[in-house]
Order: C-alpha cells, then sequence, then structure tokens
C-alpha cells in the first residue's frame, strides 16, 4: 500500500534543488496525515508563493522548512514529533535557518508545544494561511515576528482559496466539507476539526471547475464525514455528486470516507449507471463486532453494517468497497477478533487499513479500563491483515489476462527499463494499489487500455498497454 506521508511534490516553477541554491527566500512543506491535512498544505504552499517565497521539493535547498502535522492516533503524533525534532536537528547543524510548525498537532496540543519545542521559530494553528505566509515571509526577510499564531476560530465552510497541488496532475482532492458531529469514543477529530460544515455547491462547482480546467482527470471528494454532506443545508450527497459529474470536461468522481450510517441511497443510482462516478466506496466500518461498535460509539450493530453492505453489493454490481478497521480497544476480546476476520473474507475486503487503538486525551474512551495488550492487538490487525491479502492476492490474480482501463499517475521515462505508474478504477490515490505499465509511450493524465500480465509481491499488477496513445503535454 502506498505511504502517505511524504515532502510535497511540487506542480510550481522550483529553484536549483541542490544545498547550494538554498536561500532565506526558499521554502520547503513537509506533508503529514490524510488527504484533508494535503489539501491544507496545498493551500499553504499558494499562499507562501503568494508573497513571493520560492517553493521548493527539496528539504535540502530551504532556508525555512514548514512542517504541516498530524495529530490523528498516537502513530501519526509520534511522527510528528520526529518530524520536529529532525528539523530542529537540521537546523542545529546549520542546514536550514528556520522551522515552522503548523497544523493539527499544533490545533489539539497549543502553546503547550511552543513549550516543549523551543527552538521551532513559529508555531500556527489550523488557518486558511494567509497570515503565516506573511509571517514566514517576514521571518525570511529578517525581521522579527510573534512565534504563536492562533486560530482565528473554526474554518468559513467557503471555497477554499488556490492550492498549489502536491498530487501528480492526474488527480486531486476536494474537499466538500468540513469537520465532524460524530462522537465516535477514539477519535480527536471533532476537538480539532470542529463540527460538521457543508461547503456550498456553488463554491464546490467553481473549485471542481478550476482542477478540470488544470488537467485533473479524477476528483477524490474527501471529508471527515463525506454522507454528512449537505445535511446543515436541506441538501443530500447524491445531488452534489451528479452536479460535479455533469461538469464538461474529462474527468471522474471518487468518493471517500463515507460514514456508514444514514446513508443516500440514491447514491447507489449513481454509483451503477453515471459513467463518470467510479464503482468505488471509501465507507469506513471500524469494527463489525457489536460490542466493540457500541463501546466505540458507533451507531448501529455488525448486522446493520451487514445489511449496508449487501444492499450497496446488490444495487451497484462490481462496486469496490474499502474500509478500515481498529483493534486493540478497550474490552475488545478474542471472538470479536475473530468475527472481524470472518467478516473481511464473507465480504471479500480487498482494500482494507487496519489500525491499533492507542489513548487519545480528551475522547470519551481516554478513561476507559480493560486495556487489551499492545502486543495482542498487533497480533490481532496482523491477523486481519493476512485474511485480508488472501482475498487481495486471489482478486489481483484473477486479472492476469484480462484487459482492463487504467489512469495514468506517473511516468518513469529514464533508466534502462522506463515505466508509467497507473491506478484502476478499483484503485484510490496514495492508499491503494498501482498497475505499473511497461513502456512509457502515454503521459500522465491518459487513460490506457493495459493487458494485466502479471502481479508482483505487493499485490500490484504488472501491465502492458494495449495500444500507446501519442504523449502530449500537461496542460
Amino acid at each position: 500500500m502506498a505511504k502517505k506521508h511524504s515532502p510535497a511534490r511540487q506542480r510550481a516553477k522550483s529553484p536549483d534543488s541542490t544545498p547550494a541554491a538554498a536561500s532565506a527566500a526558499v521554502v520547503s512543506l513537509v506533508h503529514l496525515g490524510c488527504a484533508r491535512n494535503l489539501i491544507d498544505s496545498e493551500l499553504i504552499l499558494a499562499r507562501m508563493a503568494e508573497e513571493g517565497l520560492a517553493v521548493s521539493g527539496d528539504v535540502s535547498a530551504a532556508g525555512t522548512v514548514v512542517l504541516n502535522t498530524c495529530s490523528f492516533i498516537g502513530p501519526a503524533r509520534e511522527e510528528s514529533y520526529a518530524n520536529i525534532r529532525d528539523l530542529l536537528a537540521r537546523k542545529a547543524r546549520g542546514e536550514l535557518e528556520r522551522v515552522v510548525v503548523a497544523g493539527c498537532l499544533v490545533q489539539r496540543y497549543k502553546r503547550d508545544l511552543a513549550q516543549e519545542f523551543p527552538g521551532v521559530d513559529l508555531f500556527a494553528e489550523i488557518s486558511d494561511g494567509r497570515e503565516l505566509a506573511r509571517r514566514i515571509r517576514k521571518l525570511a526577510d529578517g525581521r522579527e515576528v510573534e512565534s504563536y499564531l492562533e486560530s482565528p476560530g473554526l474554518r468559513e465552510a467557503g471555497r477554499d482559496g488556490s492550492r498549489m497541488l502536491a498530487t501528480p496532475g492526474s488527480y486531486a482532492f476536494l474537499r466538500i466539507s468540513h469537520g465532524c458531529d460524530h462522537t465516535c469514543s477514539f477519535c480527536a477529530i471533532p476537538s480539532i476539526r470542529g463540527p460538521h460544515r457543508s461547503k456550498r455547491p456553488s463554491d464546490l462547482v467553481e473549485e471542481a471547475r478550476e482542477l478540470i480546467d488544470g488537467g485533473v482527470k479524477e476528483l477524490v471528494l474527501v471529508a471527515e464525514d463525506s454522507t454528512a454532506w449537505g445535511r446543515d443545508i436541506g441538501l443530500e450527497l447524491p445531488a452534489l455528486v451528479e452536479t460535479l459529474a455533469e461538469l464538461d470536461g474529462d474527468h471522474r468522481l471518487r468518493i471517500m470516507y463515507a460514514y456508514p450510517n444514514r446513508f443516500p441511497w440514491e447514491l447507489t443510482r449513481l454509483l451503477r449507471e453515471h459513467p463518470r462516478v467510479e464503482k468505488y466506496l471509501d465507507i469506513p466500518v471500524q469494527h463489525i463486532a457489536t460490542p466493540m461498535l457500541r463501546a466505540m460509539r458507533r451507531a448501529g450493530s455488525g448486522d446493520q453494517v451487514r445489511r449496508l453492505l449487501d444492499r450497496l453489493l446488490e444495487e451497484v454490481p462490481g462496486l469496490t468497497v474499502r474500509t478500515t478497521m481498529l483493534f486493540g480497544f478497550p474490552g475488545e476480546s478474542d471472538a470479536d477478533a475473530e468475527e472481524a476476520m470472518a467478516f473481511v473474507r464473507e465480504y471479500r475486503l480487498g482494500r482494507l487499513g487496519a489500525f491499533t487503538y492507542s489513548h487519545e486525551s480528551g475522547t470519551p474512551g481516554f478513561e476507559l479500563q480493560h486495556d487489551v495488550p499492545e502486543s495482542v492487538a498487533v497480533t490481532r490487525r496482523e491477523r486481519v491483515l493476512a485474511a485480508r491479502d488472501e482475498v487481495l492476492a486471489a482478486s489481483q490474480r484473477a486479472l492476469i489476462g484480462t484487459e482492463i482501463e487504467v489512469l495514468v499517475d506517473e511516468v518513469h521515462a529514464g533508466g534502462r527499463q522506463p515505466y508509467a505508474v497507473a491506478r484502476t478504477a478499483m484503485d484510490a490515490p496514495e492508499v491503494d494499489l498501482i498497475a505499473r505499465l511497461r513502456g512509457v509511450k502515454t503521459a500522465v493524465g491518459e487513460r490506457v487500455r493495459v493487458r494485466v500480465e502479471e502481479v508482483d509481491s505487493e499485490f500490484n499488477l504488472i501491465c502492458a498497454p494495449l495500444a500507446a496513445p501519442a504523449a502530449r503535454p500537461r496542460p
């Protein structure tokens, strides 16, 4: 599976990316976390460019490095801390001049974080990036700034400003709402991002139009809870999906983070019939054992989750379902974990992310008793992932010899064996599988018919193009 955490890949002019090119006005951004957080990174990048700062994808070329942090669960938080320590060590060695830490970790721990890392030049809670960029500009000019930037409050659910895309160009994320109204006992997101607020259809149409006009071929709709979109403004998600799918252009839509309760069933018609809506749905269930769902404060029972999936698979033939599950929640039994493993096999859930529970301060589950030992939680997770891999291996190998369409995300023309990286409609960017194409007579954003020749050790497809289209430059 693709790793989510990486330095942002710039689709903008960058300065010479050698260490000798490092200067005060050159900045680099390191992004951690989810797709929603990546959009924040793209907004920060664009605001810095508007302030006249040169953006480089190479940390060694920058005088200032901005770290956009994640604080969702323990491992993500530790990764943020490790990156802060690494950047401060670089600063101490004279490899960069300033360190800026922004995003979810700062929003959650506020000035306590500043006390823990006094060497950081600027901390910033979540904002639209404008004031952050202004302060970074001042720092680059050698001026003093207040070292802590508070959030102005809950972000308005309006049109996001222009973004400097950190995705390859074939796809982009489109955030349809902010925040979450659920009170899942393991999750700190509502305390970080606030309650659910839907963006207006007109704003989303403008954002989508800008991305499509820029050559993006796949719009990936994201939110903390996609299926809640519109309810606070008298609408439902299917209306938005159909509006975006009907825009002029050569684009398709993919829906992520669809919370399973109060599902908007008109969406199945679009998933089944609309040629621009991929037959793919990310619908995180977190668990299937009813005692765990109730302890996690997830709505419904295991039987209700099964009925939901049964209806989805019946109404949308060929639907790919992606999900996530959490193991080691306080009180989880061996029987609960076994039920989850059987569930993965029964519903052929080959696209699955599995995590172990971590106590999160400020969440309802923080004080719960009956902890599951970490080693037990890890073993349960690994067993479920092994069941997932059995399903995935069978489904991927069944494709050998078939002809399918893929979307090209990357082209690697150098070296003795040039290749391209693409995805099927069954695979979301950054979290699912890839299709590796031999030969490079194609371009990023092309949809190519290929024949599947084999499957590699990580279950990715190895393919050969049936007819290579003429490469054309990106807009």
